[in-house]
């Protein structure tokens, strides 16, 4: 497998960084992070304090991505969030076959182009980065005090979003011998109304309150949670969806109860899964069926 060379990759990362981009390792021709998991940190540095993910050790220090990049040709994480963007991922369907139904669909680019004419507006220019696999990324700038979570399929087809919680892979990484590069170096452009509203967390129904005994299910349910999305990020090799399902399906009880809101769950382990190396379109099929099947058993709490 063929890596660009540490000084090209460096530099790729430092400039990205001069953007005011927090910027961390992934693995060397790969789109997973290259840093330690919860199991695995060692207690020092960054984390003496208690273990720092990835998102948290992401920085802009030059010093530090100097550091980092001198040890191996890591491809480049942009975290998306402290960075203060969302970038918009716009897939290409996958090739024809037998068993793909899925070839007619639009490119995420095409959809994402409907989406924007319905506005009556173009779209803006804006940073746009060409992926490994021929879609595209769109970089726009969040307003402060904004905060977006990811997204899947929630604007159309093919159509993702990164925003806290998530990153994307920056210009100059290779993955499969293919590039992700810079299409249009035009600068960042606010993110339109449309797009942030579109992009706002569903409001949870309003429910009769109701008097009664407290309970910890929540904080049990965000406990749940939180340890098996680190059970699918330390998946071992080629068991990474049986291991999601699996995960998936014990935390849909919480779901059912009415302790943590569905979303959520979903968008917990489709950044799980992801930085496991599983496909979106993967996570987001497994996790759903999971779910599912997760409501239609759940046991009331009381025979659980």
């Amino acid at each position: 497998m063929t890596h660009e060379p540490p000084s090209t990759l460096l530099r790729a990362a430092l400039d990205a960084a001069e953007r005011g981009w927090a910027v961390f390792p992934l693995r060397p021709g790969d789109k997973r992070p290259a840093l330690h998991g919860e199991t695995a940190c060692p207690g020092v540095g960054d984390c003496a304090a208690g273990h720092r993910k990835w998102e948290d050790r992401a920085t802009t220090d030059p010093d530090r991505i100097r550091r980092a990049w001198s040890v191996r040709p890591f491809n480049i994480g942009i975290a998306t969030g402290p960075s203060g963007l969302i970038v918009v991922d716009l897939d290409m369907p996958k090739p024809k076959n037998k068993s793909n139904s899925s070839a007619d669909t639009p490119s995420g680019v095409t959809t994402f182009k409907a989406l924007y004419e319905r506005t009556g507006q173009a779209v803006p220019s804006t940073l746009r980065a060409r992926t490994a696999s021929g879609g595209h990324h769109l970089y726009f700038a969040v307003p402060p005090g904004v905060r977006l979570a990811n997204t899947a399929g929630r604007l159309g087809p093919l159509i993702d979003t990164r925003a806290w919680g998530g990153y994307v892979v920056g210009a100059g990484s290779i993955v499969h011998g293919a590039a992700y590069a810079i299409a249009d170096p035009a600068p960042v452009a606010q993110a339109p109304d449309w797009l942030l509203n579109a992009l706002k967390p569903p409001q949870p129904p309003v429910r009769p309150v109701v008097l009664s005994m407290p309970k910890c299910g929540t904080r049990a349910a965000q406990a749940a949670l939180e340890r098996e999305c680190d059970t699918v990020r330390a998946a071992p090799e080629k068991q990474g969806n049986t291991t999601l399902n699996r995960s998936t399906f014990k935390v849909g009880r919480f779901v059912a109860w009415g302790d943590i809101p569905r979303h959520e769950v979903e968008q917990a382990f489709q950044a799980a899964g992801e930085e496991r190396g599983l496909t979106v379109a993967e996570c987001r099929a497994t996790i759903r069926s999971a779910l599912d099947s997760s409501l239609r058993t759940a046991q009331p709490r009381k025979t659980a």
